[in-house]
C-alpha cells in the first residue's frame, strides 16, 4: 500500500503541476469552448478550464437542474444513505455560463451545437461529456418498460429509489438476482459492490433470502477481495455464477420477473438487470462514436479520432486500460481542460499522467480499493506497470474501516470540487 499511495501522490502532482503550469492568458479574442454534460467529467472541465485560462469563453450545456451521483448509491439501496445526499445543484457556476438545455445534434463541419428549443451555439472546441446510455435494444425483453418492474438503478435517482423500495417490501425468503453485462461498462466493480450491500441488508433485516448473481464474465474487478469478503460477511447468502457456468443473461421475461440463461432459467422476486451500455446519445449524433458504440479518442488531447476539434471525455471515451469512473472522468476532464487550453492558444499539449482509485463497500466500515495509474502509449491511455494495486488481500479490520473512510472522504472532497 505505501508504493501504491506514493506513486498515486507522484500522478496526482503530475497532473496538478500541468494544470498549473499553463499561462492565465489575457487576450481580447474570447475562443468559446461548449462543454456538453454536467456529471463529474464535463462539470469538472468546464471548471477548469476557467481556472486556466479566465478569458475563455466556457459554456456548460446541460438540461438538469440537479445532478445525482452514482457513487455511493449502492449505499441508498441498503438504507444506509439517503438519495438527497447524492444530490447537487449547478448554482454555484458563476464563471461558467450554463445553458440548461439538451444538446441534440452537433454539425462538427460548422462547429455548430443544436439545442432541444431549436437555437445552435457554435464553438472553437467542443468538450462532450455524454455519459452512458442503456441498451434497450441488446437484452431481449428488456426496455424501458420492463425497467419499471426489472430496474437497472444504473442511473441515480428515481430507478435507484425503486430498487430499494422493492428490497424493503420484499418478503423475507425471497432470490434476489443480479444481471451483470460483458465489458465495458460504467463502473467495473459496481455490480459486485451492490450485490456485497445488497446482501448486507438482506443479512440484517431478511435472514432468509439469497442473491444470484447472474454475470456475463468469468472474471470481474477485485474478483479475489470481494468473494474473500462474502466468505467472511456472507456466507451462503451470495451465489456468483459466471459466464462459463451459464451465467449470460439471453433473455428476460419481465411479467414473471424470470431470467433465462444458456443454461435454464431464474424466477426472482426481484431482478436487478443491468444491460449493456454505450456512450450517450448525443456522441452518436457528432459522429464520434464508432461501430462499438464507445468514441476513439488520442490519448494525450482527448480529442475524437473521428471529428476534429470534438473531445470525449469520462465513461464515453475508450480510454484504453483506463475504467469508466468518477474518478477517472474528474482525472480526464482536468487533463483535457489543459490541452483545450492550450490548443485554443496554438501552444503543444503536455503528455498527461492520469490516476484513477474505485473504492467499493462491502459492508458499513468495510472498504477495498483498486488504484492505476495511467499515460499516452501507442495510442492508447496505457497503465504504468507496478504503479497501481489493490487493497491487501489480508488485512485487518481496521485497514477495511480505514479504506471505507477514505471513499467517504474522497466523495466529499471531489463533489465539494465539483458543484461547489
Amino acid at each position: 500500500m505505501p508504493s501504491r499511495r506514493a506513486w498515486i501522490g507522484g500522478a496526482a502532482a503530475s497532473v496538478a503541476a500541468a494544470v498549473l503550469a499553463a499561462p492565465q492568458v489575457r487576450a481580447q479574442a474570447q475562443p468559446s469552448v461548449l462543454v456538453v454534460g454536467g456529471g463529474f467529467a464535463g462539470a469538472s472541465c468546464a471548471r477548469a478550464l476557467k481556472q486556466l485560462d479566465r478569458d475563455l469563453a466556457v459554456t456548460l450545456i446541460e438540461p438538469e437542474a440537479d445532478y445525482l451521483a452514482c457513487p455511493f448509491s449502492n449505499a441508498v439501496l441498503a438504507g444506509l444513505r439517503g438519495i438527497e445526499a447524492q444530490t447537487f445543484r449547478y448554482d454555484r457556476f458563476s464563471d461558467v455560463r450554463l445553458i440548461r438545455r439538451r444538446a441534440v445534434a452537433v454539425d462538427a463541419e460548422r462547429r455548430r451545437v443544436r439545442l432541444d428549443d431549436g437555437t445552435d451555439i457554435g464553438y472553437v472546441r467542443l468538450v462532450l461529456a455524454p455519459g452512458v446510455d442503456l441498451r434497450f435494444d441488446a437484452l431481449p425483453g428488456y426496455d424501458e418498460a420492463a425497467a419499471e418492474i426489472m430496474p437497472h438503478a444504473w442511473k441515480a435517482g428515481a430507478q435507484t429509489l425503486l430498487l430499494r423500495d422493492q428490497l424493503t417490501a420484499m418478503p423475507d425468503g425471497g432470490v434476489v438476482i443480479l444481471s451483470a453485462p460483458a465489458n465495458p461498462f460504467r463502473c467495473p466493480p459496481g455490480p459486485y459492490e451492490r450485490a456485497s450491500l445488497i446482501a448486507h441488508y438482506l443479512k440484517t433485516s431478511k435472514p432468509r433470502s439469497k442473491l444470484i448473481i447472474l454475470d456475463a464474465k468469468d472474471a470481474f474487478s477485485k474478483q479475489r477481495l470481494f468473494e474473500a469478503a462474502w466468505l467472511e460477511l456472507y456466507p451462503g447468502l451470495i451465489e456468483w455464477v459466471p459466464l462459463s457456468s451459464g451465467g449470460r443473461v439471453t433473455e428476460v421475461d419481465p411479467a414473471t420477473r424470470t431470467l433465462v440463461t444458456e443454461f435454464g432459467s431464474h424466477k426472482a422476486a426481484i431482478a436487478n438487470v443491468i444491460p449493456p451500455q454505450r456512450a450517450g446519445k448525443i456522441a452518436q449524433s457528432a459522429g464520434v462514436a464508432d461501430q462499438t458504440g464507445w468514441c476513439p479518442i488520442d490519448p494525450v488531447t482527448f480529442e475524437s479520432r473521428l471529428q476534429p476539434s470534438i473531445h470525449v471525455i469520462g465513461d464515453a471515451a475508450i480510454g484504453g486500460a483506463m475504467p469508466k469512473s468518477a474518478f477517472s472522468a474528474n482525472a480526464q476532464a482536468k487533463a483535457c481542460a489543459a490541452a483545450v487550453a492550450a490548443l485554443v492558444r496554438e501552444r503543444q499539449p503536455v503528455p498527461p499522467k492520469l490516476i484513477n482509485t474505485c473504492y467499493s463497500l462491502v459492508a458499513p466500515g468495510y472498504g477495498i480499493s483498486i488504484a492505476g495509474v495511467y499515460q499516452p502509449r501507442a495510442g492508447l491511455l496505457a497503465e504504468v506497470e507496478g504503479a497501481g494495486g489493490t487493497s491487501p488481500l489480508e488485512a485487518p479490520p481496521s485497514v477495511r474501516e480505514l479504506e471505507a473512510a477514505y471513499a467517504q472522504d474522497w466523495f466529499r472532497t471531489i463533489t465539494n470540487e465539483v458543484f461547489g
